[in-house]
């Protein structure tokens, strides 16, 4: 494919245009890639990921690897665990009884096999997350499934922070209330806290959240949605996480 950016014209980006408005980002198929364009490549870039599983470059460049990611469904991520992700974590690994009924019920969302039905962050669980928020599908869906496992963990009442829509917006709630911790501050995260990291630029508006399944033996582990398709586990080497914007703990 040809690589295309600001100031291409053609049959090429109107076939990007239409590409984009198929994947939620909604253009006129002008054939110039004009400003409009470059936004909606960003926007697009910042919630997919490459056939790696990698997640794409925020340039507003389409390349072979955006190409890609346009052309073919999310992919899944091959994620090896010492833990089974299905099971809560011992007692003894600690955590708030809200944090851990949070954490319960994002397991309960893995193993039911909820995600992404019909193309990127749409289907009914994605509905399901993004509703509380009032966010039409299309919307990335990470920090509303956090969200939502703690509406749950709530039993449908008054929740112990906002809905959030926004992983920033989420870790900004527990800022608020004393609840967070900065990434180098020596806290060991707990099962049912929320780890909060940046995307594109740390002092920008993108991110990206999960709820922390347990630290063990060196390794974070944790369920996360939107990353891949489906809600899922994921492990970190503790020592070597970045782009890292914090930790949050409901007492």
């Amino acid at each position: 494919m040809t690589t295309l950016a600001k100031g291409a014209q053609g049959t090429e980006v109107a076939r990007l245009q239409a590409l984009l408005g198929s994947r939620g980002h909604t253009l006129a198929a002008s054939g110039r890639f004009d400003a409009a364009t470059v936004k909606a490549v960003r926007a697009f870039q910042a919630q997919n990921l490459d056939q790696h599983g990698q997640p794409l470059d925020v340039d507003g460049r389409v390349g072979p690897l955006t190409w890609w990611s346009l052309t073919h469904p999310k992919p899944l991520i091959a994620t090896p665990s010492a833990v089974d992700y299905a099971r809560m974590p011992p007692e003894a690994a600690g955590g708030s009884a809200l944090g851990r009924a949070a954490l319960q019920a994002g397991i309960g969302e893995l193993a039911a096999g909820a995600g992404e039905i019909g193309g990127d962050n749409r289907g009914p669980w994605v509905k399901k997350y993004l509703d509380p928020a009032h966010v039409p599908e299309g919307n990335s869906w990470c920090a509303s499934f956090v969200s939502w496992c703690f509406l749950q963990a709530s039993a449908g009442g008054a929740m112990p922070f906002a809905y959030c829509p926004g992983a920033r917006a989420l870790l900004r709630e527990f800022k608020d209330r004393g609840w967070a911790r900065a990434p180098q501050s020596g806290y060991a995260p707990l099962p049912g806290d929320i780890v909060v990291w940046w995307r594109v630029q740390a002092k920008g508006w993108q991110g990206h959240v999960g709820l922390v399944h347990q630290l063990k033996d060196g390794m974070l582990y944790t369920i996360e949605g939107n990353r891949s398709p489906r809600v899922q586990g994921f492990s970190y080497v503790f020592s070597r996480m970045d782009r890292l914007l914090g930790y949050g703990h409901v007492p």
